[in-house]
């Protein structure tokens, strides 16, 4: 273990929002590949219902995941990693007392998370191989009841953060539709890349209808075109991770170059406002998932007027795909032409 990394700053962030990047994509991939189409199977398979309890498990344990992929960044010791994840829950919120038992809903705070993640990473670096060999009693003891004390300590104030956004884009709906659609999806393009969570704010919000068609449209925006900058420079399976997963894999990326993120604004710009012209509309729960999962399209498909009908889905397989596809090659290939900076570095991930 190597405590020197806690004199740059700057490096040690960067390592945790890795962990932070991978912990979402291992705990959250499973349930946007297969959780809508589990669903869809359930009246018909039984074993579907399996897949959907697993992947809402891998979902609801995504502290756990979190907290030791940041511990595996800095390559410590199994016992340091395997506490880090435990002090992670502890201070994610994704777990709530009642009475005798504990109820785990949601995902936790991100945010919070990844800062309990942090502060538990930084005590093992300071603390190091003190204890010899009673760090299997000290250690653990420690992280999760010091390290995820300071978790649930800051949790409330963390949660601000995402109550205090939530009621800034709650203000967009009251705008002309158009307007409304261009900002709740440049909003959400932007978001769905930070350690914010798109849906804890949609749902925080009860963002719905054209609103909520907006943001999808936003996250899909995001999806397509983080994958198309980054193609040259990423696997196959890392680049469809982006849209079929979750853009947030970009979030190191992003914390360290914003500027990356302009390519996809404009596509969100123009994807919102078709949303407000068209009256593309969306639930609370769907509004910050956009083609994860398919969840998206299928909520858009569901609330249109007759449903699954040929016009409908081919209407929304244009828009959710098609039209974002097309519009963040325009927009890549114009920054690219007039930003030689834009190149496909910036957009690298590295998940070995």
């Amino acid at each position: 273990m190597d405590s020197s990394i806690l004199r740059q700053p700057r490096q040690f962030a960067v390592h945790v929002l890795n962990g932070l990047s991978i912990g979402i994509l291992v705990a959250l991939i499973p349930g946007a590949l297969l959780g809508e189409l589990a669903k869809a199977l359930l009246p018909y398979v039984s074993g579907a219902q399996h897949v959907l309890d697993a992947t809402t498990l891998a979902m609801r344990l995504l502290p756990m995941v979190i907290g030791v992929a940041v511990a595996m960044q800095f390559k410590v010791t199994p016992i340091a990693t395997t506490s880090i994840g435990l002090a992670t829950v502890v201070g994610s919120g994704v777990a709530t007392r009642a009475d005798a038992t504990f109820v785990f809903v949601g995902t936790g705070d991100v945010i919070n998370a990844g800062l309990t993640a942090a502060v538990a990473t930084a005590i093992v670096l300071l603390i190091g191989e003190r204890f010899k060999t009673y760090t299997v009693l000290v250690m653990p003891t420690i992280l999760i009841v010091g390290a995820g004390g300071i978790g649930v300590l800051t949790y409330p104030f963390v949660t601000r953060i995402t109550t205090a956004i939530g009621h800034v884009i709650s203000d967009f709906t009251a705008l002309q539709p158009v307007l409304m659609g261009i900002l709740i999806a440049v909003a959400f393009s932007v978001l769905i890349v930070s350690p914010l969570s798109t849906v804890g704010i949609a749902t925080a919000i009860s963002l719905s209808g054209v609103a909520a068609g907006a943001a999808n449209l936003g996250v899909c925006a995001a999806g397509f075109g983080l994958a198309i900058a980054g193609w040259q420079a990423n696997s196959r399976g890392t680049s469809i991770a982006h849209f079929l997963g979750s853009p947030k894999i970009q979030m190191a990326n992003f914390i360290r170059n914003p500027l990356m993120i302009l390519p996809v604004m404009c596509s969100a710009a123009i994807l919102g406002a078709l949303a407000g012209m068209l009256g593309v509309q969306g639930t609370p729960f769907s509004a910050g998932f956009g083609m994860s999962g398919l969840i998206g399209p299928i909520n858009a498909l569901h609330l249109m007027s007759g449903g699954w009908t040929l016009f409908n889905m081919t209407f929304v397989l244009g828009l959710f795909i098609v039209l974002p596809v097309i519009l963040c090659l325009l927009f890549h290939l114009l920054f690219r032409r007039f930003r030689p900076w834009m190149s496909a570095e910036p957009y690298r991930l590295d998940f070995e």
